[in-house]
């Protein structure tokens, strides 16, 4: 372990690009933000110090109710009062500058830990003067040659004291820089453990109630839409140009690469090729359900953010959104479902990281990327009101259709007519193009809906299910026994494998 005064420069290389992905993000659509959601759900802004530029990149929540904030600019600001419930009470202070884009943030035995493009840098504040005044570099097991993609995402501690990090690209297609398009972890001596291979464009990582590792990543090369993907030792998620580091002694211990995929096949096939090709867990329905899939935090808050505990919470960055996905092992490995959960966010969300009270931390950022959110950069907090809205809590895939359990009791008449829901399903091209259209759209049929004597859950039958494919489930006809609709009556399951029972 090194100490410096100083990490590498904010070199602020990133101020003037302008991803072509993403340029026309403003102008398209998604889907209708609920008219009920304020009813649940509140967002608290913060007014950030005249002339700052917050333009999240990693939020942490410290010990001493302090907030820290990491800017895509290089910075470190402190939020004291973060709970208030007057947003304007918080109070700013810049706890550090001149970093390189933090996109991770992580806080043990007093030392603050920064993800930023080069390294893990840990920094404090030795003297009490509020400022941070030792900088020791940690680890920089990777490269950078100075393209903007090269963006490097950190997770918090784990339970065996790792940080996770996961490396873009060196642009959308090509890793041209040492473990450039790898997740892996840091470990407490400081070293940088490669473990996974195809990552494309990462947008955050995090963890369930159960300490694995997921990260988002987005829509490109051998990425036909935004997903949620599990970071797995010696796993392969997707893009084979970073099989060129397999070689390097860091890696060696995996073994020889995967086979290279079949562009233009599926990824479900591929994965019974392959096998250390982990299909996405969750696949985000692009254009609807968002075009930037960013930061992952699990509710562990144990009721004080809802019904929803343990479920993960998903940013999207050009819809300014926040979604909800619930997953589950089926033969062994994840996949799970997506649902709307909070829209309206003042810019791109990036980072989401929950409190000590269960509310979540947001951070967001539309520079060089647009969103739909208006404002140049946000740091908002979002609010439970003690209400609970009547949702489809979970999905469960069965080996004949699907399960659904609400957060109230339902009315059996409805949830129990098959007219009341309506199913689509589709999927994307795993290829080396940019992206993909939707393809092989069918519409299963639910022909039979049975409801729990509690009106808690509802068993459907489906005619004309498809492993590896997304199940679109619309419910508008379900209500609840005192008669509400669903608050977003849409879910999107991704049925990489049917349960055997």
């Amino acid at each position: 372990m090194k100490t410096i005064r100083f990490s590498l420069a904010g070199l602020l290389l990133t101020a003037l690009f302008l991803p072509l992905e993403l340029a026309s993000a403003q102008k398209k659509k998604g889907p209708v933000k609920s008219a009920g959601e304020e009813e649940y759900y509140k967002i608290l802004t913060f007014t950030p110090p005249e002339g700052a530029v917050v333009e999240g990149g990693a939020i942490e929540v410290l010990p001493d109710g302090r907030v820290a904030v990491g800017t895509r600019r290089g910075e470190i600001w402190m939020l004291e009062n973060a709970y208030d419930t007057d947003p304007k009470n918080a109070k700013w202070t810049r706890f550090a500058h001149g970093l390189h884009e933090v996109l991770g943030l992580s806080w043990k035995d007093g030392w603050l830990y920064v993800t930023q493009r080069p390294d893990v840098t840990r920094i404090k504040d030795s003297k009490g003067t509020g400022k941070a005044d030792t900088f020791e570099c940690i680890t920089d097991g990777w490269e950078i040659n100075g393209d903007y993609h090269e963006y490097a995402f950190g997770s918090r501690f784990d339970k065996d004291g790792n940080i996770w990090i996961t490396l873009c690209l060196t642009g959308s297609f090509n890793s041209s820089s040492k473990f450039r398009g790898w997740a892996g972890k840091v470990t407490k001596d400081g070293k940088f453990v490669p473990t996974t291979s195809g990552v494309r464009s990462p947008g955050g990582i995090g963890m369930n109630a159960e300490g694995e590792v997921f990260y988002t990543d987005n829509q490109g090369p051998w990425n036909g839409t935004c997903h949620l993907k599990h970071v797995k030792e010696g796993g392969f998620v997707g893009h084979p140009d970073s099989f060129k580091w397999y070689t390097d002694p860091a890696a060696q211990y995996l073994g020889a690469a995967p086979m290279v995929p079949k562009s233009g096949s599926r990824i479900v096939t591929e994965a019974k090729r392959i096998p250390q090709l982990i299909p996405p867990v969750v696949s985000f329905p692009y254009g609807i359900m968002g075009q930037s899939a960013s930061g992952v935090e699990c509710d562990l808050s144990e009721g004080k953010f809802g019904p929803f505990a343990k479920q993960l919470f998903v940013g999207d960055q050009t819809h300014s959104t926040l979604m909800r996905c619930f997953i589950e092992k089926v033969n062994g490995r994840y996949q799970g479902v997506c649902f709307p959960f909070k829209a309206g966010f003042g810019s791109g969300v990036v980072p989401v990281r929950q409190g000590k009270d269960g509310s979540m931390f947001v951070g967001s950022t539309n520079r060089g990327w647009g969103s739909r959110g208006p404002k140049p950069f946000a740091v908002e907090r979002l609010t439970w009101t003690g209400k609970v809205p009547f949702e489809i809590k979970e999905m469960r895939a069965k080996p004949d259709g699907f399960e659904l359990v609400f957060t109230k009791p339902a009315d059996a008449a409805t949830a129990g007519d098959p007219k009341s829901y309506a199913m689509s399903c589709y999927t994307y091209i795993y290829q080396g193009a940019y992206g993909s259209p939707v393809v092989d759209r069918t519409t299963p049929e639910v022909t039979k809906a049975t409801v729990s004597p509690d009106g808690l859950s509802v068993r459907l039958e489906v005619k004309g299910i498809v492993e590896g494919n997304i199940h679109e489930l619309t419910s508008k006809g379900v209500k609840s026994k005192d008669s509400e609709g669903l608050l977003h009556t849409e879910a999107y399951y991704t049925l990489n494998q049917i349960p055997k029972e």
